[in-house]
């Protein structure tokens, strides 16, 4: 069976294309659905065996980048989404989508009381477009990752990544958890500052999940390194034989048909 996927569609959202073929190379049939249409009864989710929330400047950004979009899942889907937490169907939130599911309350988690941590403003205070190192955390239980067992590049472009939490002890509860998923790392696997790490995000972290592992919020954009020639050595490097990227859609495709 081909896992149905369903990538939310919003004003400003323009990722939704690349997320789509990044989920029909992996083998998942992909459909773009607004979210009015969701929100109506029109779609149900729970007809998808996954939900991605694609990047871009959802809303604008007004109010503060994912926001708005996150208000709309926390105060209209808010139950749908939880339950379809609850059943384990992965969910993956992309950059700006990152940003969504953290302001939703998906991220960290839903049981949370106060907000334990937030995407804010780079540390550069400006917008950071370039190619980034990553290492996937081996004591994560993050679904998306299973099997990443070297450094993979993938894009980032972003203002406001910063991954920041409130205090030692909430970034030390993620890490015992194993909620970090993805942190930049240099070619050795070594954690890395500024520039390496784009944003100056807390720990060098690229990407939480939930408790489950079934929901991931990932800054970088593996939508767009799933084919070779995407990455900018493609010609000097003939043994990759596709993007680094692909491999975070095909783990959660397989996991859905299982």
């Amino acid at each position: 069976m081909i896992p149905r996927v369903l990538i939310l569609r919003a004003p400003g959202i323009n990722r939704d294309e690349d997320a789509a073929a990044a989920v029909e190379l992996a083998g998942g049939k992909p459909e773009r659905i607004h979210i009015n249409r969701i929100v109506s009864g029109d779609v149900k989710l729970t007809d998808y065996a996954m939900l991605i929330v694609p990047g871009g400047f959802s809303y604008g950004d007004h109010l503060g980048a994912g926001k708005l979009l996150a208000m709309d899942l926390a105060h209209q889907l808010a139950e749908p989404l939880a339950g379809f937490v609850e059943q384990r169907r992965p969910v993956l939130g992309i950059c700006n989508g990152f940003q969504v599911l953290v302001k939703a309350g998906a991220l960290p988690g839903f049981n949370q009381q106060t907000p334990i941590a937030t995407l804010t403003d780079n540390e550069s205070s400006q917008f950071e477009c370039r190619w980034v190192t990553l290492a996937a955390n081996p004591a994560s239980q993050c679904i998306f990752t299973r099997g990443i067992e070297r450094p993979f590049e993938v894009p980032v472009a972003h203002g406001e990544g910063r991954f920041v939490v409130r205090d030692a002890a909430a970034l030390a509860t993620l890490e015992a958890t194993g909620q970090v998923a993805l942190r930049y790392v240099d070619t050795n696997g070594a954690t890395q500052a500024y520039p390496a790490n784009p944003n100056g995000s807390a720990g060098a972290i690229a990407g939480i999940c939930n408790t489950y592992g079934n929901v991931l919020g990932f800054m970088p954009h593996p939508e767009d390194a799933i084919y070779p020639h995407q990455h900018p050595r493609w010609t000097r490097e003939p043994w990759r034989t596709e993007g680094d990227g692909l491999a975070i859609f095909r783990n959660a495709i397989n996991y859905a048909r299982s």
